[in-house]
């Protein structure tokens, strides 16, 4: 395929925020604009350069890095087990999980009953505080793309379906074993060392988030060389 850089004149913003594990939405017009009508020409550059570009249907891009290599790092463990705690408990007060985290919103104000509530599980995640929880948790989801932060309320963006999907699956197989009176044990979220083979919920998407080695190359000597090679094969 001839790329027409002229129709990617937002390529280098696009690359970047992809490259970090940010999930491109409609929250981001011209970026998820330009990925729209030149969505071929952005995959197959991005398949030189070694990156799988996912769009979800729901509205939102992001890159898969290799799965054979990819390992569930402590970011994605720890945005995993806060669905699953804020699953549970929405459904606790008579509220429609997923109508929360599809659009919707959770005020600051909730943090600390939340906290208290689930500090167990919390502690897993390395979080004893509200501090550590909007530190390590809440803000990653905002710099992910996952949610975006207004004056005293997370609001929720598409992209959270990567999660939501998966605690969904777990809790459809709780209700089949419940029905069938099964003591089949099935997965609670738990972290798990980083030096561990264990993976912690086996999924075809690994919910890499962590930023891809930029050791042996800069993500701007990694562009030039996928639209110089492409360039060549165009030649």
């Amino acid at each position: 395929m001839h790329l027409d850089l002229s129709e990617m004149s937002q390529l280098a913003p696009i690359f970047r925020e992809l490259f970090k594990g940010y999930h491109i939405s409609r929250r981001d017009p011209e970026l998820y604009a330009q990925l729209s009508n030149a969505q071929d020409q952005y995959r197959t550059l991005f398949k030189a350069l070694g990156f799988e570009l996912v769009c979800d249907t729901r509205g939102f891009y992001y890159f898969v890095p290799d799965l054979a290599a990819a390992q569930v790092n402590k970011t994605a463990q720890r945005l995993a087990l806060f669905t699953f705690i804020l699953v549970e408990h929405l459904a606790d007060q008579g509220r429609d999980p997923v109508a929360v985290l599809d659009g919707g919103s959770l005020g600051r104000d909730e943090l600390p009953s939340l906290l208290e509530k689930y500090r167990d599980l919390f502690l897993q995640a390395e979080v004893q505080t509200q501090d550590e929880l909007e530190e390590k948790i809440m803000r990653r989801m905002t710099q992910l793309g996952f949610a975006s932060e207004e004056v005293g309320i997370y609001r929720f963006l598409p992209p959270m379906h990567r999660f939501l999907d998966v605690c969904l699956s777990v809790q459809q197989d709780r209700d089949l074993a419940a029905s069938l009176h099964s003591d089949l044990p099935l997965p609670t979220p738990v972290l798990i060392d980083d030096d561990s083979d264990e993976k912690l919920l086996q999924t075809d998407d690994p919910l890499d988030l962590a930023e891809f080695d930029e050791s042996e190359e800069t993500e701007e000597q990694a562009l030039a060389r996928a639209i110089a090679e492409e360039q060549e094969l165009d030649a």
